[in-house]
């Protein structure tokens, strides 16, 4: 699994819509960006701390198919991004990503 942190707003527009180009930065770079389970963490402090009413996304990276690219980024590791607009029926699951404590508490069993 990999996974899209989106704003309530953002992910309120997917269900509505069917589809998404992303969030303002995804628009910005051209592609929706991803983390896997050992980066969202990261991802999530460095450019949504604080931020309440998030949702976390998951997809399978088999359902993108080859739209999905596997790119260096942040220290030069590689990350998913997506090169289509991102289907709801390419979502695998999404739940709230609670702010508790100043800190996103992730589920447990995230691979």
């Amino acid at each position: 699994m990999i996974y899209k942190i989106f704003r309530t707003p953002e992910w309120e527009a997917l269900k509505a819509d069917g589809s998404t180009l992303g969030a303002p930065v995804d628009l910005a770079d051209g592609y929706v960006h991803f983390s896997t389970a050992a980066q969202a963490g990261e991802t999530a402090a460095r450019h949504f701390a604080g931020v309440e009413g998030l949702w976390l996304i998951a997809c399978d990276e088999a359902a993108l198919g080859s739209d999905l690219r596997w790119e260096p980024s942040r220290g030069g590791e590689d990350f998913p991004h997506l090169y289509a607009p991102l289907r709801l029926d390419q979502v695998a699951w999404a739940q709230p990503l609670p702010l508790v404590d100043g800190a996103h508490r992730f589920p447990a069993g995230m691979e």
